[in-house]
């Protein structure tokens, strides 16, 4: 009598897989496998997702889920993944839930006791980072910005007070109004990069002030097109007299109290960060 095999139980896990921004071959090999083996696939769109699926021969079954319908299909994709069935979540292009759906499905799905997994790879705003030339030891990412003008204008400006990267991402239909509010709130001078079609063909990653890079754009309508990572640097002039307010009040604070609450109100009146102002004022 032959042998009878156990069943083998299904592994119950959501996977958060990234793939390409572009180019086709920037899908790691793990994505690939994850992706033939889970028992569902959930796709931004399955039209454009099926370009990719075909060309690795990834037949798995593919089913939409996009922002519109995250909050009501998650209750059903949660009794799937309990029921045994393994999921895979992939957006248009890039990781997902970055500017993608997905948050609300991977919340749900930590409440509910259910593993999620992440497979990595690429990213657009990090990899528009890497090659911007611009500081990336600290960077602030904050997705897409506001379609409408005046909400457009409140998001640059709140970019004024901080001390760091900041990452946008805008699309080809407002990329020259969003420069010339840009322009108008920030200045002349404040060094932007902006990068589109990463990992493609034309590629196109500039960096350089605002006025220059509003000419590039308005220089050919070709070149207003595709999806734009903006990056801006941070205001250096700023950060200089931020540092030369703080040499001078951290010894007048400490000669009435400790470093650390001579750090703590330095940081408030000076805009620098408690930490940094703590190890200045350790070191006098």
């Amino acid at each position: 009598m032959p042998e009878i095999m156990p069943e083998i139980m299904p592994e119950i896990m959501l996977y958060i897989v990234a793939t390409p921004i572009g180019n086709l071959d920037d899908i790691s090999f793990r994505a690939i496998a994850t992706l033939k083996k889970v028992d569902i696939i959930l796709a931004e769109d399955t039209r454009h997702s099926k370009k990719l699926l075909t060309h690795y021969s990834i037949s798995t079954k593919c089913r939409a889920f996009y922002e519109h319908n995250e909050r009501q299909a998650v209750d059903g994709i949660i009794a799937e993944l309990k029921s045994g069935k393994s999921v895979a979540l992939i957006s248009d292009a890039g990781t997902p839930l970055i500017s993608d759906p997905g948050f609300i499905l991977v919340r749900e799905a930590k409440k509910s006791g259910i593993p999620v997994s992440p497979i990595p790879g690429a990213n657009a705003a990090i990899s528009a980072l890497c090659a911007s030339g611009i500081a990336s030891d600290a960077f602030s990412f904050f997705g897409f910005l506001p379609s409408k003008q005046t909400a457009r204008v409140k998001a640059i400006s709140a970019i004024l007070s901080i001390d760091e990267t900041a990452i946008f991402y805008e699309s080809p239909k407002r990329i020259l109004a969003t420069s010339q509010d840009l322009l108008q709130i920030l200045g002349a001078e404040r060094i932007v990069c902006f990068a589109k079609e990463l990992s493609k063909s034309f590629e196109t990653i500039k960096t350089d002030i605002l006025p220059n890079l509003i000419n590039y754009l308005q220089a050919d309508p070709a070149h207003q097109k595709g999806e734009f990572v903006i990056l801006i640097a941070a205001d250096k002039n700023k950060k200089v007299a931020g540092e030369k307010q703080l040499s001078k009040i951290l010894p007048i604070l400490l000669a009435e109290m400790g470093a650390a609450k001579a750090a703590k109100i330095a940081a408030k009146i000076t805009k620098i960060d408690k930490k940094t102002c703590y190890k200045n004022a350790i070191k006098l």
